[in-house]
């Protein structure tokens, strides 16, 4: 798919890369040894436009696209994945109430969180249900004027900094897939709390919690479309998200390259620059070649969700190779640097573990092989 960049979206992938290298880069590798929430960086990436980039303009967003989603995307995930992670699940957290919610709702939220004065969050998995949707437990009662929920999410991304969250939650009877819905509910509503945090292998700076529900009082207002709609929203985020991890895993990938090229040509072996020796060229022709096709197959899911025609397929695609790949991506990185790259002091030791979990969630790499042949062999 031949595609060329726009001035406008070159502009925006321009903007992003400054505004990382300026503002994330100098201080990730502490972010990560510390795990400190980058909370003042993710004010300023709002004020961007970075944390709305599929809001539209009418509703105070940036309205840049998912084409230009991706190249910011791409870079801002070259400085600090743990940033990246953030920006994307902010971005996620809109497309619910872009594509469900009524007009209140979106004038309620939208404005604030695409200018970064409201931060949102995801809230699918549970203990038992990561892969499976269908076996949601967390219960959402109708009493009438309100609904009062009560279980537990896990694996919650800036769950602890979130201001509100998108809940899939089972409001009926019905086993599975069916009588899901979906709520928007704020920080601070009687019963809603944070639970404990996941001390990560990987994105430290990240953070992730678990949200507990103990007989939490929801108004009407914040259901989001129809009752029984929720798995049908999170799907349609989730296609969405996968774009956002693709880009992530990109930007993690083209990090390692550039460190691995950098680490190659100092360092001399036998005399001379360990560039110059056909395995390490080979390892670097795969990583780059492995680069581009990613990036080409997200600019695909990407494209094909701004002209508004289905993407799942691409999106899975473009999420199941661009993660594979920076894993292998990271691992040639680190064969490389040799014993240098498992030590902190040297970048890629950071991207060998963030690029771990790109393969794991919003969709496990099996996952995605179950979508992509649902809707081949669904044609």
């Amino acid at each position: 798919m031949p595609y060329t960049i726009t001035a406008e979206q070159e502009m925006v992938r321009l903007m992003a890369r400054d505004f990382a290298r300026r503002e994330l880069e100098p201080l990730a590798a502490r972010r990560d040894r510390e795990e400190l929430f980058p909370a003042d960086v993710v004010k300023k990436m709002g004020q961007l436009g970075l944390l709305g980039m599929m809001v539209p303009a009418q509703y105070g967003g940036a309205g840049a696209g998912a084409v230009s989603y991706c190249l910011a995307l791409q870079e801002i995930a070259y400085s600090c994945a743990s940033t990246a992670v953030t920006m994307s699940v902010a971005n996620l957290s809109t497309e619910p109430l872009l594509k469900f919610g009524d007009e209140q709702q979106k004038t309620r939220y939208l404005f604030r969180l695409a200018a970064g004065d409201l931060l949102g969050c995801f809230a699918l998995t549970e203990p038992g249900a990561g892969s499976d949707p269908g076996s949601l437990q967390i219960r959402a009662q109708d009493k009438g004027d309100h609904y009062l929920i009560n279980g537990t999410k896990v694996f919650i991304t800036h769950g602890a900094y979130a201001d509100v969250v998108n809940l899939i939650a089972r409001t009926g009877p019905e086993k599975g897939n069916k009588g899901l819905s979906a709520f928007i509910i704020e920080k601070g509503t009687p019963g809603f709390s944070v639970g404990s945090r996941e001390d990560k292998m990987g994105l430290r700076a990240s953070n992730t919690v678990e949200l507990i529900f103990e007989d939490c009082r929801v108004a009407k207002d914040n259901l989001i479309g129809r009752p029984g709609l929720g798995f049908k929203i999170a799907m349609s985020a989730l296609d969405s998200g996968r774009i956002g991890i693709a880009s992530q895993a990109i930007g993690i990938s083209r990090a390692c390259l550039d460190e691995a090229v950098r680490y190659a040509r100092e360092r001399k072996q036998f005399g001379r620059s360990i560039s110059s020796f056909q395995a390490i060229q080979w390892m670097i022709a795969d990583m780059a070649t492995s680069i581009e096709a990613a990036h080409l197959l997200s600019l695909s899911a990407a494209l094909k969700k701004d002209q508004g025609v289905p993407f799942t397929k691409e999106a899975s695609m473009a999420k199941l190779f661009s993660s594979e790949a920076a894993n292998r991506t990271a691992y040639l990185a680190l064969q490389i640097h040799g014993g240098y790259g498992y030590v902190k002091d040297f970048k890629v030791e950071r991207l060998y573990r963030d690029a771990r979990a790109t393969t794991i969630y919003e969709g496990t790499s099996e996952i995605q092989r179950l979508v992509i042949a649902r809707e081949i062999l669904r044609d």
